[in-house]
């Protein structure tokens, strides 16, 4: 999958909305036979026989296999055997990054084989009880979920594609993210930035918050940080060198540190290195939650 430093940001921006999460056993008269839903759906397979139809390809699914079905594509679906029918867990949920559908951006497989479904199955579950929960903790909870499986599922496809036809500027924001990136320890400013991009600085800063979420200064202050959180991490350089190789001035730098990060650059060197983080350089994983997600509730979808 080619990861430009422009999608890498831009898909930082994706909003994920659950309108729905269930199990169903499906009925025999599950059945749709061409329609355009403007939502996404989720299938996980636990069992039985059916099909599922997008965009003029017909499909199969079996028994462990997750399958997304994107908004805007023409869909169908339906049984194969009267005493056989899909046991599946599924969902509907809109994505959209700006004012795209995220799977316009980026065109995903429509399906692929779990790496571990008994997690998989735990999410969903985790979905189902807290979208019928519905208190304040529990949309956070669904968002972050989502963003899980939809992590997953990105990871898993062999083949993902980026539709920059979707994204006006692309280009030009994908020129102007590396040339930060690359650019760091220099004194950047807006008109230079602007330039480059041949915008006005005003419509180039509308532009640069529209993709990024933030504006151009802010944005290259965080990329700042973000490198002298790694090079705390994995070098012994000093925190004066540190700010020296980012060209700005140790003071500032570490107010501007304290102020991102709530540590100085000193104390947070010693409090991760303390956690053995520098010593091992694992990657942290996350933990899931016990299963104690047990009831599942039938729906005809």
């Amino acid at each position: 999958m080619q990861q430009t430093t422009f999608w890498k940001k831009y898909m930082t921006n994706a909003q994920l909305d659950l309108s729905i999460a269930r199990y169903t056993k499906v009925p025999i008269t599950w059945a749709e036979d061409s329609y355009v839903p403007e939502f996404n759906k989720l299938y996980f397979i636990m069992e039985g026989e059916g099909f599922v139809k997008t965009n003029g390809k017909i499909y199969y699914p079996k028994p462990g296999d997750l399958y997304l079905l994107p908004a805007g594509s023409t869909q169908a679906y339906g049984t194969l055997n009267d005493h056989n029918t899909f046991g599946k867990y599924w969902c509907h949920f809109s994505s959209k990054v700006n004012d795209a559908h995220l799977f316009q951006i980026i065109q995903a497989p429509v399906f692929v084989k779990p790496r571990d479904p008994e997690l998989l199955i735990q999410k969903f579950k985790q979905l189902i009880f807290y979208s019928e929960k519905g208190d304040l903790s529990s949309g956070f909870r669904i968002h972050s979920i989502l963003l899980e499986i939809m992590a997953d599922f990105i990871e898993q496809s062999q083949d993902i594609q980026f539709d920059s036809r979707t994204v006006p500027s692309f280009e030009k924001m994908d020129k102007i993210l590396q040339y930060i990136e690359s650019h760091l320890h220099d004194s950047l400013s807006v008109e230079e930035l602007a330039r480059i991009a041949s915008f006005h600085p005003n419509y180039f800063i509308s532009v640069f918050k529209k993709y990024t979420g933030l504006s151009p200064i802010q944005f290259i202050n965080r990329q700042r940080i973000e490198r002298a959180k790694h090079l705390l991490l994995f070098t012994d350089q000093s925190v004066s060198a540190i700010a020296d190789s980012l060209g700005m001035e140790v003071s500032y730098f570490s107010r501007m540190f304290r102020e991102q990060i709530g540590f100085s650059p000193k104390n947070y060197r010693e409090m991760i290195s303390r956690s053995g983080a520098t010593n091992t350089k694992k990657k942290l994983r996350m933990d899931t939650e016990p299963d104690y997600f047990k009831d599942k509730t039938d729906l005809p979808e």
